[in-house]
């Protein structure tokens, strides 16, 4: 129960769903196995919103895969990343591209969730950003930075359009994989500036791709660049993002207060 998945659950418990889970914020011991199955073998959707770990490995495929595969659920459904795309120039992705991206577990558990049994959905996701996880923190912490690279673009997506993604596969569209972005790619300058703005605060200075005050993580952040189509979404699952771009999410946040600190 991450960041997206705490979201998603807190939405469907407010329109009178149950809903169990593993990790801290939840009522699952991930190593319970007799629980898990259990829960797993009586509920009627299943997400896994568990990233491989370093080596590769998936954790749920690897303790539960027989479980997930047998049970007898109406939904599963798994939360990639568009970064199995990999580094493409900037060009726009779309869900038939290849995975060429450099975290390979990354890639492996992409396609094991795919052929895992035929009514998996599964939803990559870019830079994932809303309450109190936006660039409005970054910059009102001093943690945002503007690196010089002027043709960077990427993607990314509200987490609250991820929920409205998710909640309306359970109704519509085959199962699959789906791109789960906004409208706007742009570059992570534009971001940072416009979170400035709203804040009335001055903007970062430029620094080089290679300036020590990269971690080595934004780094390879900024050694891949690409725009990631919507348009499948948006035909078979009738979705439309909320926040179209960063600009329109931001301002939300901004506006409904939403930001520590906001005030």
């Amino acid at each position: 129960m991450g960041y997206t998945a705490t979201r998603l659950a807190g939405h469907l418990r407010a329109i009178g769903w149950g809903v169990s889970g593993t990790g801290r914020a939840a009522d699952l011991a991930f190593d319970d196995a007799t629980r898990v199955r259990n829960a797993l073998n009586a509920t009627t959707h299943i997400l896994s919103s568990v990233p491989p770990d370093a080596s590769g490995s998936d954790a749920v495929l690897a303790s539960y895969s027989d479980a997930i595969k047998t049970a007898p659920v109406r939904w599963v459904g798994y939360l990639s990343s568009t970064g199995v795309y990999g580094d493409v120039g900037g060009a726009w992705v779309d869900e038939s591209a290849p995975l060429i991206g450099r975290r390979a577990g990354r890639n492996v558990a992409d396609l094991a969730w795919q052929t895992l049994r035929d009514d998996v959905r599964v939803f990559r996701l870019p830079g994932i950003y809303g309450l109190n996880r936006s660039a409005l923190e970054r910059v009102r912490e001093g943690k945002a930075h503007r690196v010089d690279l002027p043709d960077q673009i990427f993607s990314r997506v509200h987490v609250d359009d991820i929920v409205r993604g998710l909640c309306a596969s359970f109704e519509a569209g085959p199962a699959g994989v789906y791109n789960l972005a906004d409208d706007c790619p742009a570059s992570q300058n534009a971001v940072i500036e416009h979170a400035c703005d709203l804040l009335g605060l001055r903007y970062p200075p430029l620094i080089a791709p290679g300036d020590p005050a990269l971690s080595n993580a934004s780094r390879a952040f900024y050694a891949e660049n690409r725009r990631v189509s919507n348009g499948k979404a948006k035909r078979l699952l009738g979705w439309q993002p909320l926040h179209a771009d960063f600009r329109a999410g931001l301002n939300a946040l901004y506006t409904s207060c939403e930001t520590p600190n906001h005030l």
